[in-house]
């Protein structure tokens, strides 16, 4: 056989020698295997870029709704907290702005949009630790159960519903909502621990509401698992 590459046979039947089909790794022509790898880098780079088209619309609301909660809670509660909080949230926002600006003048390039992706989860998480803080030191001292859960779980579902990632949902959501529960029971509100147990309670069905969204048939890749970070692989919202 020197010289010729040798042929494989299955001899489970005796005195049958049929040929062993090659591994379909072997079998796929180099070709195709290019443009699947083609396929698939477009496809995440559509993805990346779609992603950082809807991250503005999540920044502005989160200032919107920054700036309509200090409104009400200027005339109630002490400004010096006030104004800390609304600079902890303007550092966040500066942050998402100084990324979004630095990668949108190569809005395809894949290098430039993995980078954003990992910086606006590293914001995210931030933001979710800031908007919690509120909680401290914006929310009124006289907002009721409902207020409260809607001051820590709105703005989450607002981001998700933005950037359509789970992800990015539950980066946000983790911090916010559980730095407002300890607040309602530590600050005391009123009814804290009705408010407490509310917050926590909303928290968990948007978390598992994304969660089951994400694991539905045909949905695309999260934002972690597109930036390659050490976090696991998820799916999008």
């Amino acid at each position: 056989m020197s010289g010729k590459k040798a042929k494989l046979y299955d001899a489970t039947v005796p005195g049958v020698q049929r040929p062993v089909p090659a591994p379909a790794s072997e079998a796929l022509h180099p070709d195709m295997m290019r443009l699947a790898a083609l396929h698939r880098e477009a496809e995440e780079t559509a993805l990346l870029a779609n992603l950082l088209g809807r991250a503005p619309y999540a920044a502005a609301f989160l200032a919107l709704a920054a700036v309509l909660l200090a409104g009400p809670a200027a005339a109630t509660e002490s400004l010096a907290p006030l104004v800390v909080w609304l600079g902890l949230v303007a550092l966040g926002l500066g942050a998402a702005v100084r990324a979004y600006a630095r990668t949108i003048g190569a809005p395809f390039e894949r290098a430039s949009l993995h980078r954003f992706a990992q910086d606006l989860g590293a914001v995210l998480t931030y933001m979710g630790f800031a908007w919690g803080a509120g909680a401290f030191l914006a929310l009124p001292v006289t907002a009721g159960p409902l207020a409260a859960a809607s001051f820590a779980v709105l703005p989450p579902v607002a981001v998700a519903a933005s950037l359509r990632n789970r992800m990015a949902a539950l980066q946000f959501l983790a911090p916010a909502t559980l730095l407002s529960a300890f607040a309602a029971v530590l600050r005391p509100l009123p009814d804290g621990a009705l408010a407490s147990a509310l917050i926590l309670l909303a928290a968990a069905a948007v978390a598992g509401i994304a969660t089951w969204l994400g694991h539905r048939p045909g949905r695309g890749h999260s934002l972690l698992r597109l930036a390659e970070l050490p976090f696991g692989k998820h799916r999008a919202l």
